[in-house]
């Protein structure tokens, strides 16, 4: 009587047979590489996803530097204009699907684009030093007023004179011992010196103060 062969197969030499412990544990095994690259493959997805979110939040200039698909612009520019949310999403799912077509390059690139919205330039790190230096100035230095409207004579003086003096009112300690306090004057100061240099050609010698307040400009 011939005796019924078992199902199965090999690995690495050794037979397996269908069904028997070792069977089961290598099936665990690949099930298990299986889910680890469907889990992959999803997250990679709701990367993409989140990517194409942030691009509705990239500047204009940054957004023509990267040549990406018209289609993908479009559906970019459409987004920016859906405010009904089940709409929104939808059209967001399409800026997923479009993402998830770009090579990796391009990728990379808008990436790097997100990066360098949210990084200061160093003429935007100058200009918020220059700012404060001529903020503390104008506080602490009357002839600093005459010095900065010299400067910048679009300045509105009569506001910023009365900005001075409300900031100067406010620093002065409620006690004795007691810090100085900061409050709205003190930052629209800072707000409008920051908005009169960053309009101006910062290498220029009118937008660089000097950093002693009893040298002359």
């Amino acid at each position: 009587m011939s005796r019924k062969l078992k199902k199965g197969y090999f690995v690495k030499g050794q037979f397996v047979a269908e069904g028997s412990a070792l069977d089961l544990e290598y099936k665990r095994e690949l099930k298990g590489t299986e889910d680890a690259t469907r889990t992959d493959l999803k997250r990679e997805s709701t990367e993409l996803q989140k990517l194409g979110e942030d691009l509705l939040t990239l500047r204009a200039e940054l957004m023509n530097r990267l040549q990406l698909p018209d289609k993908l612009v479009e559906a970019v520019a459409e987004a920016k204009r859906i405010t009904n949310f089940e709409g929104k999403r939808r059209q967001m799912q399409f800026i997923g699907k479009l993402m998830r077509k770009l090579e990796a390059p391009v990728l990379e690139a808008i990436r790097a684009a997100l990066v360098a919205q949210h990084t200061p330039s160093a003429l935007e790190t100058q200009t918020l030093h220059q700012s404060e230096i001529w903020r503390d100035r104008l506080l602490a230095d009357d002839d600093a007023l005459a010095q900065w409207i010299n400067l910048s004579p679009k300045t509105d003086s009569q506001q910023l004179r009365a900005l001075i003096r409300q900031a100067r009112k406010d620093a002065l300690p409620e006690k004795p011992g007691m810090a100085p306090r900061h409050g709205r004057p003190y930052r629209e100061i800072f707000q409008l010196v920051r908005a009169q240099l960053a309009g101006e050609n910062a290498s220029d010698d009118a937008a660089l103060p000097p950093t002693n307040p009893g040298t002359d400009v």
